[in-house]
């Protein structure tokens, strides 16, 4: 691996950790099939989501549909198993979003501010 990618690769690493982890249900499933949606709990991230339970193998590409809360609008966003890991939740797949429109990328980002904004005040005083 050059160290350039090297690089790459842990500010992408870093980046990741820097956003903040909001749980969230999920329906997901394999893109480009007809296959029904399961539903899955897990957690949300700018850069992507994960769910706990049967995981996809990594590289499968993912179609999720789900509602941020105070939202009526449900979000459809697509993605990639970049990770399969096995954990105190059992198995969980960590996906990275593709081609998410700026739009959704906007309300996610907002949605993750409020909440971490929340949470800070809620937390400000003790």
């Amino acid at each position: 691996m050059s160290e350039q990618s090297k690089n790459s690769d842990q500010q992408a690493g870093m980046d990741r950790r820097d956003s903040p982890r909001v749980t969230m249900r999920f329906r997901v499933r394999r893109a480009g099939t007809a296959d029904t949606f399961d539903s899955r709990e897990g957690n949300l991230s700018l850069g992507g989501f994960a769910w706990f339970g049967s995981a996809m193998p990594v590289g499968t590409k993912v179609e999720a549909h789900f509602n941020l809360p105070g939202s009526p609008d449900e979000l459809q966003v697509r993605g990639e198993v970049l990770h399969v890991g096995h954990g105190s939740r059992g198995t969980s797949a960590h996906v990275r979003f593709m081609d998410l429109p700026v739009e959704a990328e906007m309300r996610i980002a907002r949605y993750l501010d409020d909440v971490e904004l929340e949470e800070s005040k809620s937390g400000g005083g003790a």
